[in-house]
């Protein structure tokens, strides 16, 4: 598809398998310029830090070992303290530092005291890996945040393990129709009504309740269908019976659990009870009996 309407146009294009950061550090490797990944004349040489990787002390100096975003590993430097303006990134590889020595501890491993010349090559690489997965958790976060059509932001945390992105997530907003199944989206029939909180409205219709309360809780049992109010009906955005279709109204965080289940979704702030949160939706198929 994408073949055929890059040659209607005259163009072919080739989808490209390796990553941003990977292009950036070649083009700087070779002293190539390509605006369409970032890389200019203006920033060929620019040198930004990505992350610390290890730390050593001479001659009372406070050494880190640097590595620079969009340049490969085999320029990474040793840099002094006073030279970094990195505060964030310097307080993560405090606080990774010390959650490696903290499990090292509770797993009742016997270590040699710690040596503040040096870090030793165990810690220097957890460092390193966790940094790593801090970037792929970050941008797995902006690829979820660019791909959700509601309000709430989602947010991707873990405090557990090394874990990257799951591979076989994928993030959809509609519900997807396996081979041989068709979906029927589009509504049958619609309302008049002015308000629809105290007129005959599309639940009654149907022959089932409004499903919510003046303040938009969930007042129905569970497992009985929601009725809402669509394209075909005269009530405006605002309509009380407009709840699932506005989206997910808060803000959510897909975490990595401590108890060995993978990864789970929780709120960031308290939701009153019976307050709709979110739509689960996947992939439909038909199952035999």
């Amino acid at each position: 598809m994408a073949a055929a309407e890059a040659e209607a146009r005259g163009a072919w294009c080739v989808p490209c398998l390796v990553s941003l950061d990977t292009l950036q550090e070649y083009c700087r490797k070779e002293k190539l310029t390509c605006k369409s990944i970032g890389i200019t004349k203006r920033n060929l040489n620019n040198y930004e830090v990505e992350y610390l990787c290890d730390y050593k002390v001479l001659k009372d100096m406070e050494y880190y070992l640097v590595k620079w975003k969009g340049w490969p590993d085999s320029t990474n430097t040793w840099e002094p303290l006073q030279n970094l303006k990195c505060p964030l990134l310097l307080q993560q590889f405090s606080n990774d530092r010390h959650n490696y020595l903290s499990q090292v501890k509770k797993g009742k491993s016997v270590i040699s005291k710690d040596n503040n010349k040096a870090l030793k090559p165990a810690v220097a690489e957890y460092i390193v890996k966790k940094a790593k997965q801090r970037i792929a958790l970050q941008r797995w976060q902006d690829e979820l945040n660019r791909r959700k059509n509601h309000k709430g932001m989602i947010f991707v945390e873990n405090t557990v393990d090394l874990e990257g992105p799951p591979s076989d997530f994928f993030y959809i907003n509609e519900y997807k129709p396996a081979p041989g199944i068709s979906l029927v989206n589009e509504a049958t029939f619609g309302c008049s009504c002015t308000d629809c909180y105290f007129e005959k409205c599309c639940p009654a219709e149907a022959g089932v309740l409004l499903a919510y309360n003046k303040n938009q809780q969930i007042r129905i049992p569970p497992g009985t269908p929601i009725y809402e109010c669509n394209s075909r009906c005269r009530c405006g955005p605002d309509c009380p019976n407009r709840i699932v279709q506005k989206g997910t109204q808060y803000s959510l965080c897909i975490f990595r659990t401590s108890n060995g289940c993978g990864w789970g979704v929780k709120t960031l702030m308290k939701i009153k009870k019976m307050s709709f949160v979110m739509e689960y939706v996947g992939e439909v198929q038909w199952h035999s009996l």
